[in-house]
């Protein structure tokens, strides 16, 4: 019982990474899409083509890839090592960046031509009409598909153990190793499960509350 325990606390010791790469990528993803979002429906073509460009790259590429490439690949071709911690929070918001400019994308142009045309009529300029009108509305919409990629993070962050980085699954694979015992990953699953179950809690009473308060 006491090897278990040790071993259990071993594991729990890469939840404070796996949460940390979970918040350090919402926290600068979700204002990177809203930003994104924001420049593919300006009248600007020449930032609209950049960011279609990065949209592109990193929803197509696979996100294990982009990992290797920050922390090998960028040493390699410009002498620059990053540290991989530095490497994978990086990767990830900007990955995850593209993937909440899409949704925000989907969830403005979701709200109704006719708040763009009251807006005018208000005097309002784009970004006061984006700031003031459209996002409180398209906020509600963009909710599920928000919910569904914070889920997806918590899984990807499993993909931090490539970089030796002793998050859950790096510390599980530790622990499997010196011990021979395959069944710590059932663990590791459990742990996840948690995780997921709790961002669905958070993401479902948002949800509620937003209804509420619309109604």
């Amino acid at each position: 019982m006491e090897v278990f325990q040790a071993t259990l606390l071993f594991i729990l010791q890469g939840l404070g990474v796996t949460l940390q790469v979970f918040a350090v990528t919402i926290l600068f993803s979700i204002p990177i899409g809203v930003l994104g979002a924001i420049g593919k429906l300006a009248p600007i073509p020449p930032l609209r083509w950049l960011l279609e460009g990065y949209t592109w790259f990193f929803r197509g590429t696979p996100l294990l890839l982009q990992l290797f490439f920050a922390y090998y690949g960028i040493a390699l071709m410009f002498n620059i090592q990053f540290q991989p911690l530095t490497a994978a929070l990086v990767t990830f918001a900007l990955n995850y960046g593209a993937y909440f400019t899409e949704i925000f994308r989907g969830g403005i142009q979701s709200v109704e031509s006719g708040q763009y045309e009251a807006a005018k009529v208000l005097g309002l300029n784009y970004p006061q009409t984006m700031r003031r009108i459209i996002l409180p509305q398209a906020f509600k919409a963009v909710l599920p598909p928000m919910g569904n990629e914070a889920i997806n993070l918590i899984k990807d962050t499993a993909l931090c153990a490539t970089l030796a980085i002793p998050e859950i699954l790096k510390n599980t694979k530790t622990m499997v190793s010196a011990q021979y015992a395959p069944g710590l990953y059932f663990v590791a699953a459990v742990i996840y499960l948690a995780l997921t179950f709790v961002v669905i809690m958070i993401f479902k009473h948002i949800e509620k509350k937003f209804s509420y308060y619309n109604n």
